[in-house]
């Protein structure tokens, strides 16, 4: 055989690779391509460029797998990074940091009952406010920040009708609402004659308004009250309204229960003045 003739039958053989399995020959610019190489032909262009691989963390949100322990999804570092959630410690209840209608936690505490001479934890609360507005009505009257929170700041707050709301968040399981209701005629009552100096029961009883006695509470059912421009008291209990009613001492006792001289928790009434210094 020649040798040019030989060459080019070496040079063909070079050309072609056999697939082990089936014994096809297969051609060296079909595995190229299969093997994705950006390998440039005779005419000197660039053949298909090589696939990109997915990340670990698109093949991961691909396969609709969940991330294993110890993998915190972007979004949840930056809930976290926010710190959109504060902790009620002694109860380990949780409340977001701002509410849907713009209204600002201020403060967390807790409402004990005593049983039988035993601190029995009830629910934790969190107490949020229109902080733009209670801005305005404390600067309109002090100026400047005092240094420390005084009672005649508490008591603008608690006069004024500046939106406030009061979450609860029950810790005690198996309370009834009649049980409940009862808590609130006392507190309420209580509240009441401190600022008239008489009683009006049958306005503390408006509050749980017509809640059907037959509900029943558990751990982590809640309740909220809101004050609303125009002295209205609004009550949901676990997302229904139940109540709304206009009155103005109503709402003043509602919150001196929180914001008084004797209030449910001394740390959240604290918590809460530090809270409205920060506001000038």
């Amino acid at each position: 055989m020649p040798t040019s003739t030989m060459d080019d039958v070496i040079s063909k053989a070079e050309m072609i690779e056999i697939e082990p399995t089936t014994g096809v020959a297969i051609k060296g610019e079909t595995r190229k391509e299969e093997k994705g190489l950006n390998a440039t032909d005779h005419n000197g262009e660039k053949s298909a460029e090589e696939p990109k691989t997915e990340t670990a963390e698109e093949e991961m949100r691909n396969s609709g797998k969940q991330p294993i322990d110890g993998d915190v999804p972007k979004e949840e570092e930056k809930i976290e990074e926010k710190g959109e959630f504060e902790t009620e410690p002694k109860t380990g209840v949780s409340f977001p940091v701002k509410l849907d209608d713009g209204k600002q936690l201020n403060a967390v505490g807790i409402r004990k009952k005593s049983m039988l001479g035993i601190g029995i934890k009830i629910y934790g609360f969190g107490l949020y406010a229109d902080n733009a507005r209670l801005k305005e009505i404390l600067e309109s009257k002090f100026g400047k920040a005092p240094t420390k929170p005084t009672e005649e700041m508490y008591q603008l707050v608690i006069d004024s009708d500046a939106g406030m709301r009061v979450r609860l968040v029950i810790v005690f399981s198996n309370l009834t609402m009649s049980r409940v209701r009862k808590n609130f005629d006392e507190g309420l009552g209580a509240s009441i004659k401190k600022l008239t100096g008489g009683k009006n029961d049958e306005l503390a009883k408006k509050v749980m308004g017509e809640a059907s006695d037959d509900i029943k509470f558990t751990s982590g059912s809640v309740v909220e009250i809101s004050r609303l421009p125009g002295y209205i008291l609004q009550t949901k209990v676990m997302g229904e309204v139940v109540s709304k009613v206009e009155s103005e001492l109503l709402c003043r006792a509602f919150i001196n229960m929180y914001l008084g001289d004797d209030p449910f928790d001394k740390e959240a009434k604290d918590r809460f003045g530090m809270s409205l210094i920060t506001l000038f």
